[in-house]
């Protein structure tokens, strides 16, 4: 399922740039475009951060 219509990011997509490191909407953004469009999709980027957040598979981010 598309997640940012204006540049046909994927769902799938957006949860691998959040699992790599993407923490924020911005971020999300830079890593495959989801968001820095139209900006409708931006709560649902919202949704998935959390989600992902909640779940046990974020990658650990470098120090």
């Amino acid at each position: 399922m598309y997640v940012c219509i204006c540049y046909h990011v994927r769902e799938r997509e957006v949860r691998s740039a959040i699992r790599c490191g993407a923490r924020t909407e911005e971020s999300v953004g830079d890593a495959c475009g989801a968001g820095t469009g139209c900006g409708s999709c931006l709560d649902r980027i919202c949704d998935l951060i959390k989600e992902e957040a909640s779940s046990d598979t974020l990658l650990p981010s470098a120090a």
